[in-house]
Formats: structure tokens, sequence, C-alpha cells
């Protein structure tokens, strides 16, 4: 699906929306027969707090530009965000701080994914509902996970690459931090897609922790033990694409796909860098993470469970899918097209939004 421009859905929509349930009926579904997720506030309004995940990648910093403007969009009464800088100590602490500080309901991004359970629960305790935005937490309640389909992330760019190559090759993956599921699920998807599609393909899985030193060091031994390398998948663009794009270009790597010694790309996360680096034919493809949506679809949860509302599963108005990903815990899944030359340009890519 192609993505929609932020600017498509104005405050009159933003606000129409807000009456209507997931499942597309013209009324919220009752707390009775709606799988409502974790906690819900009382009705009624309240301050947010938010946490950042992180700022040194530009998908997040561009999520984090997105945040205020679309709470103003919202009438929400942000409190100042925190950042808790990919530690989830300092995620648990934030969180008491925003807690302690008025807020009413919480977004939060943790990377750690099994490490949050117990603020979780605590938040839950308090009647404080949680929206978690790109990640699903591997335990505790959430009234709503705001991401994209991350197995659908590795799946495409299996079958980009390995089209891409005529099911023959060796490629590198960079895989995410597998304490995130979407580390996980990136890598369990691509590697599974690729054993059972492409088993002429050999796949070097090179663990990074979302570090781009860690990425470049490991395509560094590969490229020296395996010259022929002619594939590389990236989790996250923001991350990796810079130190790669060095490495190759010192090389004398970053060819035309039409040079044999062309290394076939394809990323994660949509940012303007990517972008520009398929037009000039650095990289191939990467799949677009809606850093736009992901802060808009968060907040207007975050403010639909201080109003009492409750959703359930199925399509919704906003081309995304809300799915019970296991014992009633709602996950808004958002569109997430793979971007190639042919559609880079298109305007309703958010990377193409941002100046």
């Amino acid at each position: 699906m192609t993505i929609r421009s932020s600017a498509t859905y104005g405050v009159a929509l933003l606000a129409a929306t807000m009456t209507l349930a997931a499942c597309g009926s013209s009324t919220p579904s009752s707390p009775s027969s709606s799988a409502g997720g974790g906690s819900t506030a009382a009705a009624g309004g309240g301050k947010v707090g938010i946490d950042f995940p992180r700022a040194d990648t530009d998908f997040w910093n561009s999520y984090n530009k997105y945040v205020p403007q679309m709470a103003s969009q919202l009438g929400i009464d942000l409190m100042p965000p925190t950042n808790s800088q990919n530690d989830i100590a300092k995620l648990v602490a934030n969180t008491q701080a925003l807690v302690s500080q008025g807020a009413k309901a919480i977004v939060m991004a943790p990377q750690d994914t099994g490490a949050i359970a117990t603020t979780l629960d605590q938040l839950a305790g308090k009647n404080i509902p949680v929206v978690t935005v790109d990640t699903r937490p591997d335990k505790g309640k959430t009234f709503m996970v705001v991401r994209a389909d991350n197995r659908a992330y590795g799946e495409k760019a299996c079958k980009f690459l390995g089209d891409q190559l005529k099911g023959k090759g060796k490629v590198v993956e960079f895989q995410g931090s597998l304490s995130s599921v979407n580390g996980r699920d990136r890598s369990e998807a691509f590697g599974a897609c690729m054993k059972s599609n492409y088993p002429g393909i050999t796949v070097f899985a090179e663990p990074t922790e979302w570090e781009g030193p860690k990425a470049s060091a490991a395509l560094q031994t590969r490229l020296t033990q395996h010259p022929d390398i002619n594939g590389i998948y990236m989790q996250a663009g923001g991350a990796f694409l810079a130190p790669t794009l060095q490495l190759l270009k010192s090389k004398n790597l970053v060819v035309p796909p039409t040079d044999p010694k062309h290394i076939f790309i394809v990323s994660n996360d949509g940012i303007p860098q990517e972008f520009q680096a398929i037009r000039d034919g650095q990289i191939d493809a990467t799949v677009s993470q809606p850093a736009d949506l992901y802060a808009k679809w968060a907040l207007f949860y975050a403010k639909a469970a201080l109003e009492g509302k409750t959703f359930a599963p199925g399509a919704t108005d906003h081309d995304s899918t809300i799915v019970d990903v296991g014992g009633g815990r709602l996950e808004d899944q958002l569109a997430a097209p793979l971007v190639t030359k042919d559609n880079v340009d298109d305007p309703n890519l958010w990377g193409n939004q941002v100046k």
C-alpha cells in the first residue's frame, strides 16, 4: 500500500476518526465486547507523557520531530518529552518521572522489549494506559501497539534480494538487536524466507545491536573472506547506511547495477538519505517505516485511551489492520511499502516530505 501523507489527514478528519471503532463501525466497541488491550483511564482528558527512545539515527530524529506537530493537531496536552537513549534503566526512570509529574497516559518505544514488563504492569496498576511505538513488549499490558509488520520487512527484503540475485549468491545481513522484537521478527522472517525460497543463497547473519560501527566491521571481515558477496540486507538504514557506503566506496564497490561487481542492497527505514541513495544507484531498495504515522497514531490512541474508547481487531480507516497478537493485546499494523527506483519519488512517502 502507499503511505498517505500526514498532510492529508486534517484536524477535521482526526476528530472524526476518534469516533470510529477500529473495526469500522460507527461507534467505538463497548468495553465488554472489545479486545481493548491493557488498562484504560477513566473517560476524560489528561496529560500525555512520551519518551523518545533515542536520537542517534535519522529515523528516530524524524519521529521525534513529528510528535509535537501531531500532538498539536490532535489537541493533546503533551508533556515535555524525555529521551531514554536506548537505555532501559533510563526509560524506567523517565517513566516514573513522567507519572510523578502528572502523566495520565504514556507513549514509549522500548528498545529492549523483554525488560519493560514490570514497568508496564506497575502503570497498569495505576490505571495509566500505555501505547508503545515501533516495538511490542514481550510481556506486560499495553493499550495499543503501533508498528508495522516487521516480519513483512524481512520477507520483502528477502524476496527483493532473492529475485535480484536470481536465487544464487552470498548475502550479508545486518541484524538488529535480538533483544528487540523488531530485530527478532526481521531476522527470523528473512532467514526463513531465504531458506525456503532461495536455498542457493548463503546468508551471513551478523549481530549489530543496531550499531553502525559493528555492522561495518562485520562487513569488512566478510568481504575479506568472501570477495564475491553480492547482497546486503540492512535492518536499519538510519544506523547502517552511512558506514556501509563509506566502506564500499573505499573498496570501489559502489557501482551501477549493470556492473558485475554491484552489490545489491536493501534496507529498512525510509529516511531521505536512503531515497537519495536509491536515486544515485548506491542502494537498490528500502522498506519505508512510517515515522509520521507512528507519531500520529500513537498519540491518537493515547488520547483515545484517556477518553475511554476501546478498539477491536479488524481493518481501520487509515490503511492498516488491528490484530490481536495474543491474550487480547492489540497492535495497529501500519502500511510499510517497498521503495525502489520505480517509486522513490512518490510524494506521499514521508521520506519525501522531510526538509
